[in-house]
């Protein structure tokens, strides 16, 4: 057998025990499609499939015409040192008539993962007694022979689900492999859910809503998450490990920064590995320090990401309906980030890059930027379900670009149309977005932060939603490199925002500071050189609304010491501690110790400020992590004095900081001082932060 290709082998073996019929297989077949006629149905291509392999004898028939059992789901064979995991989705609920297969490599007690396949187009042929599937298969290696053929006996609901027997062909129609898969589940994929919570969380927390309980388009039934995911074929499974996180200890700050979030899932998560998984975690908290606009978040790390998210209450909880029916969007609409589902206006930025479907029904849109209606007219439509891509992607996806801790989120979908760069043809949005700096140039390793800004050119004012931060994930940034790659800026843990309009009238803006320097594709400004960006805000209505382009230069190191301090800040670790304003997490410890010896050895310099700005943030909090089931929270308090002197120093005149962080930082520094007790530190940071912040300017340090 050729260990390299594991469609080329013509062995047949024997199948192993079949799968016990279920309740679950008597209530899909009442919604299999209408397959019982004797005549041989066409593929969607309009091609009659090829005949099947010959079958064993029929049963002999009932005298009853019983219904057929469906035939989609998940099977796995072993031919030699090869082991197929097959997913046959012809049938059952929201059929997307596509094949899909992952390969393993069996030896002695090791199994390790080959390659994937899907059958995007198959001829299906259904008749009485079986049902063919053939295709040209799209492979992660190269297959000698692609074509692939799936034979399944129709057998009653009464009998044990039949074997798919899986034939691969050359182009040319040679025979190669044949496996045997015994049926495994009606499940296409099966996902560890641990889902921990905070002793805070406004009760009840979701247990199920009922969909029929508001105006919807889809049947009523009650849905909780593990349904909502079983409809779409994804089997959830809940882990032992699922607790209640105590936050008695976490004293007057009863709120989570990214950091804190992050660090915990990485010590609490009891599946956590770092490895490609069927596993994900997720926290259900009561406050996140973006305030109650805030939602929910998907987590991205180091190595393998896409491993957990959080969900915030102080904007989701209560027990209305309404509430509850957020409630259920929102936690499956972060558990499909976690799958590497991009958002519905977003489907571009995958790569290969996807469609953008801002009209779409689907959890992994925002109701209330919907446009064709807004919130109101997406509730009423939205059935509670992915849309097609979305389920063919769940469903059928290479392995590494869905299982947890496996493909980059997006796939590493940086690299975008060079011609995002050029005007659009017509803007009729009635909005202007200005993207600038505050300084032309940066040194190498100097962290990169622009400045965005959005007014109206309508005289009679616009109705715009007020994110313009792109870690919100409604603003993308586009990024044209010294050598000509662009790439889109993707933040490193993404946020899910609630609604929140405002009418912005002429005279007024929006204004926000944004650290691009670091995010899902690494160092974005690692090379000296001329960097051209553009950002685009997606307006509530659709528009979207393209910037200036902004030309930004990072200057060679001319000196030794220019050098190393570059080589000090450079590192995905300390782009981390600067993009989350430092952190407590073991495993960003090296890229703690690289910035503290720009304290050390460059206290003096300019960009030694920025070590400053973030260390003097991230003494300002009160930092929790959680440490263990049952265990209470592990709790350092603000050391106020020191970071009171790290703010003051970073902020100075001489600083090369954005005015806006700045502002940003004394007022995070004035809510310290204030729970400190020192009202007179804090009334000094307000004024001083009042005193840089624009009207209109966000407040909140990221």
């Amino acid at each position: 057998m050729n260990q390299h290709d594991p469609t080329t082998d013509a062995v047949t073996e024997v199948p192993s025990s079949v799968g016990e019929m279920s309740i679950e297989d008597v209530i899909a077949q009442q919604q299999i499609e209408g397959m019982a006629g004797g005549e041989p149905t066409t593929g969607h291509n309009g091609e009659t499939a090829a005949a099947g392999p010959a079958l064993p004898p029929a049963p002999i028939p009932f005298p009853f015409p019983f219904p057929r059992r469906p035939v989609s789901g998940r099977y796995r064979g072993l031919l030699g040192g090869f082991q197929l995991e097959l997913r046959v989705d012809v049938d059952r609920v929201r059929p997307m008539r596509k094949l899909s297969g992952d390969f393993f490599s069996v030896s002695g007690a090791t199994t390790t993962y080959f390659g994937s396949f899907i059958v995007d187009n198959p001829v299906i042929t259904a008749t009485t007694t079986q049902i063919v599937c053939r295709g040209l298969g799209r492979f992660t290696f190269s297959a000698g022979a692609p074509v692939v053929q799936v034979t399944i006996q129709r057998r009653i609901i009464f009998q044990p689900p039949a074997p798919a027997v899986v034939q691969f062909f050359t182009t040319t129609g040679s025979p190669g492999a044949t496996y045997t898969c015994a049926f495994e589940s009606i499940y296409f994929r099966t996902v560890h859910l641990e889902t921990d919570s905070v002793s805070d969380i406004t009760k009840p927390v979701l247990s199920t809503y009922n969909t029929g309980s508001l105006p919807s388009g889809g049947a009523a039934r009650s849905l909780s998450v593990i349904s909502a995911y079983a409809e779409a074929g994804i089997e959830m499974l809940h882990t032992t490990g699922t607790d209640v996180i105590q936050q008695t200890e976490a004293g007057t700050n009863a709120s989570w920064s990214d950091a804190e979030l992050h660090h915990s899932m990485e010590i609490h998560f009891s599946l956590f590995r770092n490895l490609p998984q069927w596993a994900v975690w997720q926290v259900v908290a009561q406050n996140h320090d973006l305030g109650p606009g805030l939602l929910g978040i998907m987590f991205d790390q180091q190595g393998p990401q896409r491993q957990g998210c959080a969900v915030f209450h102080r904007g989701l909880g209560g027990d209305t309906q309404q509430q509850l029916r957020l409630q259920l969007q929102t936690y499956v609409h972060e558990l499909g980030h976690c799958f590497n589902l991009l958002h519905s206006w977003q489907k571009s930025l995958a790569t290969p890059p996807g469609v953008d479907r801002p009209n779409s029904l689907s959890y992994m849109n925002y109701p209330w930027r919907y446009p064709l209606g807004g919130e109101a007219a997406f509730w009423a439509s939205f059935a509670f379900q992915f849309d097609d891509g979305e389920l063919v992607h769940l469903r059928h996806a290479f392995r590494n670009n869905i299982i947890i801790g496996g493909s980059a989120f997006a796939v590493g979908s940086g690299e975008i149309d060079p011609d995002i760069l050029k005007d659009p043809l017509a803007d009729a949005s009635g909005l202007k977005l200005a993207i600038s700096t505050e300084q032309p140039s940066f040194a190498l390793g100097e962290p990169v932060v622009v400045k965005l800004k959005l007014t109206t050119r309508d005289d009679h004012g616009k109705s715009v939603h007020p994110y313009l931060h792109p870690n919100l994930q409604l603003t993308t940034i586009a990024i044209s490199k010294p050598n000509g790659k662009v790439v889109v800026y993707e933040p490193w843990i993404d946020h899910l925002v609630g609604p929140s309009e405002k009418v912005l009238v002429p005279g007024e803006a929006i204004e926000d500071s944004a650290y691009i320097g670091f995010g899902k594709g690494g160092m974005y400004f690692e090379q000296p050189g001329t960097y051209q960006i553009r950002a685009i805000y997606y307006a509530t209505d659709g528009s979207q609304v393209f910037s200036n382009v902004l030309k930004l230069r990072v200057r060679y190191p001319v000196t030794a010491q220019d050098e190393h301090i570059a080589d000090l800040l450079m590192g995905d670790e300390q782009g981390a501690l600067f993009y989350l304003m430092g952190s407590n997490a073991d495993s960003l410890q090296s890229g703690a110790v690289a910035l503290e010896r720009v304290l050390d050895q460059y206290g003096k310099s300019p960009v030694a400020n920025y070590v400053r700005f973030i260390k003097g943030i991230n003494l300002s909090r009160t930092y929790k992590t959680i440490v263990g089931s049952g265990m209470p929270l592990n709790v350092c308090p603000p050391e106020t004095v020191v970071a009171t002197k790290l703010i003051e120093t970073a902020v100075s005149e001489t600083s090369p900081i954005d005015t806006i962080s700045k502002g940003q930082a004394l007022t995070k520094l004035a809510m310290a001082q204030a729970s400190a007790g020192d009202e007179e530190g804090a009334n000094k940071s307000t004024a001083m932060a009042a005193s840089l912040m624009p009207t209109g300017a966000a407040i909140k340090v990221r």
